[in-house]
């Protein structure tokens, strides 16, 4: 298997992480997820800040951004999802594969507090169909992270 950027990036810190493949779907990307497994992955979401500029959110997979909670956790006016289009060229990373690690550029990066729950999550790996747990400190700490509750209710 070639690494992504996301994995040559953890190996050269020295963060550790097990990797899971699947049958990625576009109408449900985590059809293959058992109960457990689900509950404890997270998505990558890009937002553009009115000030600060794109703002990376990874979120239970199950849940939707709020926000004005995202806004006032990025310390900005107001935030909004990027165009789809604009993912690829900003990131580096397409749709369903992208991942909070190895962007092309280092964006502020927010983490839902309901990471904490769990000893390791999900979170992809950089492509489709691969995905890398860790532990969500070590994930938070790689990426100058912080958490806060960004979720709709």
């Amino acid at each position: 298997m070639t690494k992504t950027n996301a994995l040559r990036l953890l190996d050269a810190a020295g963060v550790g992480y097990s990797l899971r493949e699947y049958e990625y779907s576009d109408a449900d990307p985590c059809a293959c997820a058992d109960p457990d497994t689900r509950a404890r992955m997270f998505k990558t979401m890009v937002t553009r800040g009115e000030k600060r500029g794109p703002i990376v959110f990874c979120i239970p997979v199950d849940r939707e951004l709020d926000l004005k909670k995202c806004a006032a956790a990025a310390g900005d006016k107001r935030v909004e999802m990027i165009h789809l289009k604009e993912l690829l060229p900003l990131t580096g990373y397409v749709h369903g594969g992208c991942s909070p690690v190895g962007m092309k550029k280092k964006f502020p990066t927010v983490f839902d507090e309901e990471a904490l729950l769990y000893d390791r999550i999900y979170v992809s790996a950089g492509r489709r169909g691969l995905q890398m747990e860790l532990e969500p400190e070590a994930l938070i700490r790689f990426t100058d992270g912080l958490c806060a509750d960004v979720t709709k209710a």
